[in-house]
């Protein structure tokens, strides 16, 4: 490229007033309005911790209404001699462990929850003791609290 052609094409690219560069980046939208995307409450923690505590509580006792029936069922079946009856105790079986896992999962949520609550108010508590820590600090360079009897020699 010679000289010449690469002054115009710095000219043609100057008298382009349309022609801008622009950074790639997400449009604002009116989401977390600067305040971040992330809000927890105790109120919101304590409801799903709640929630998962009941329904923990509640399939065991009414999820299992039908596995006695199921199995006694599948064991008269299978003594008459019919492939019916393996096949309803595989069902039979198969939902006790579904419904273990589910419920062993709703009790993870709320220990998980009852775990969060105590971590945030561990973390509240810390930074409320920094926080003190730091105005405590900024109080011992107050002029009110300069020992008394003493004058600062940049006063005198």
């Amino acid at each position: 490229m010679a000289w010449a052609e690469w002054e115009q094409l710095k000219a043609d690219a100057a008298n382009k007033s349309g022609a801008q560069m622009q950074l790639n980046k997400a449009a604002p939208t009116g989401g977390g309005g600067g305040q971040g995307d992330l809000k927890v409450d105790q109120t919101d923690l304590s409801a799903v911790r709640d929630e998962a505590s009941k329904l923990h509580g509640r399939l065991w006792k009414e999820g299992r209404v039908a596995v006695p029936t199921s199995e006694t069922a599948a064991s008269d079946l299978t003594t008459q001699g019919l492939e019916l009856g393996g096949a309803l105790q595989h069902v039979a079986d198969r939902w006790d462990r579904q419904l273990k896992s589910l419920s062993d999962a709703c009790g993870h949520i709320s220990n998980h929850m009852d775990f969060t609550k105590y971590v945030h108010n561990s973390d509240d508590q810390y930074v409320r003791s920094n926080i003190s820590s730091i105005a405590s600090l900024d109080q011992g360079f107050d002029d009110d609290y300069a020992p008394k009897g003493k004058t600062n020699k940049a006063d005198d």
